[in-house]
């Protein structure tokens, strides 16, 4: 049977928030905050244009991730892609924010390309690929499946198991700031001691506990980390105050590499803990936007 390559259709990609306190590398939790992507089969050439949050600095470079893994699911098929892709992305979660932009966008290059192959990529093949595109899976995964994700390599192999867990109110702060991957990175020491290996083992496992049955305090004991927050928020302008004022309302962590803070409050305290968080920001002379969501159970889907 010939496959039937539809000429227009819409993805819909979710933000993701990794580590999640002491799961370092390998949590992460999709969020309702989404990127759009529609894909148009026609014209001469692929072009990628954007709305919304980053627009003028991706519109500004030829290079970026969405095509890049358009690309790539093709090479991997081994099929040469059509000549004209028109690619428009919405986009509602801010680049360089700690909430999985880049996972969102190599994601939609990979399953809008799939989509039009007529689907000879699986979840788990695409996962690999985002992943090998990504550098890991934390965010990757979420913003696949949705929900809660845990993920390990084995060997060649990722391992995840997904939870859906109960609603939670979810408030962020992002500082404007610049906050490169590679200068995250840098500031993580070389080695850890066993006692905070330790640490973060125990408390990563009660932090999948705690979001799966939506028991907010022990989310808010167990969301502690030693192997990666402190370092970066020391770095971060305000970012240490603004951690310690979402910790008056509930569990708090930097969000991935950051520079953003995420915080899970009961709902009634949602406001208050966000605009606290944004004053600390404030009093360190950054300027700094914010958003209450709640986590999502669908990862990215076609509409």
């Amino acid at each position: 049977m010939p496959i039937i390559i539809p000429s227009m259709f819409t993805l819909r990609i979710p933000a993701s928030s990794a580590n999640l306190g002491p799961g370092f590398d390998c949590l992460g939790l999709a969020l309702d905050l989404w990127n759009v992507v529609s894909f148009s089969v026609e014209g001469n050439k692929v072009t990628y244009t954007v709305t919304g949050a980053g627009a003028t600095k991706l519109n500004r470079h030829r290079r970026n991730l969405v095509t890049k893994a358009f690309y790539r699911s093709y090479e991997v098929c081994g099929v040469t892609p059509p000549e004209g892709v028109q690619i428009q992305s919405r986009n509602g979660i801010p680049p360089g924010s700690g909430l999985g932009s880049s996972a969102a966008a190599i994601l939609a290059g990979l399953c809008g390309a799939n989509e039009i192959l007529g689907h000879p990529l699986d979840s788990e093949s695409l996962l690999k690929l985002g992943s090998d595109l990504e550098g890991h899976p934390d965010n990757i995964a979420p913003a696949l499946l949705g929900g809660l994700v845990v993920s390990a390599l084995v060997d060649d192999q990722i391992i995840t198991r997904r939870y859906e867990i109960p609603e939670i109110t979810i408030v962020i702060a992002t500082p404007k700031v610049s906050w490169p991957t590679r200068l995250a990175r840098s500031v993580l020491p070389d080695s850890v001691s066993r006692s905070d290996a330790v640490f973060n083992i125990s408390r990563s496992l009660l932090v999948v506990e705690a979001l799966r049955h939506g028991d907010l305090d022990l989310l808010q004991q167990m969301m502690e980390d030693r192997l990666h927050q402190s370092y970066r928020l020391a770095q971060i302008p305000g970012g240490q105050a603004a951690w310690q004022a979402g910790r008056q309302f509930g569990a708090c962590a930097l969000s991935g590499a950051g520079p953003s803070v995420i915080a899970f409050t009961p709902e009634q305290d949602a406001d208050l803990a966000l605009k606290c968080m944004l004053s600390a920001f404030k009093d360190d002379g950054v300027k700094a936007q914010g958003l209450t969501t709640k986590s999502s159970l669908v990862g990215i889907h076609k509409l």
